[in-house]
């Protein structure tokens, strides 16, 4: 049976590099749920609900990655402004294994996207592995 990863990508993370961390981490034996936060927005974006652009970044993250990691398994959504929270609506109807945060390194995340990993780690009950790529 293969591993249901539920890979949730961070504004700036290349279609690319995610499909190659994912590969070489869990080879292509796997189902993956993408879930591209629309996390990629201001603060005063974020006050006045301009998500707009956001969420079209997200959307053709989504589809792009999913389209990119190593398996036929493989489907994308726009999660919410919140990656957590994103995560925990995914898990709503997507049942994972294991959550898989992919995120650039830590100076070029946005205000939202900072901290996601350890607070899924803190608040799920699922092992969550976070895989920073250039």
């Amino acid at each position: 049976m293969s591993k249901r990863l539920l890979l949730v990508a961070a504004s700036g993370v290349s279609p690319d590099s995610a499909a190659r961390a994912v590969s070489s981490r869990y080879g292509d034996d796997v189902d993956v749920h993408v879930v591209a936060p629309a996390s990629g927005l201001s603060r005063l974006d974020w006050l006045a609900n301009a998500e707009d652009d956001a969420r079209l970044d997200a959307q053709q993250r989504a589809a792009q990655i999913a389209d990119a990691v190593p398996t036929d398994r493989a489907l994308g959504e726009v999660g919410d402004t919140d990656p957590v929270q994103a995560i925990h609506d995914a898990l709503r109807t997507f049942e994972a294994d294991e959550i898989v945060v992919v995120t650039c390194p830590d100076e070029q995340l946005t205000w939202l996207e900072s901290g996601a990993a350890e607070t899924a780690d803190e608040r799920f009950d699922l092992p969550v592995t976070h895989l920073v790529v250039d």
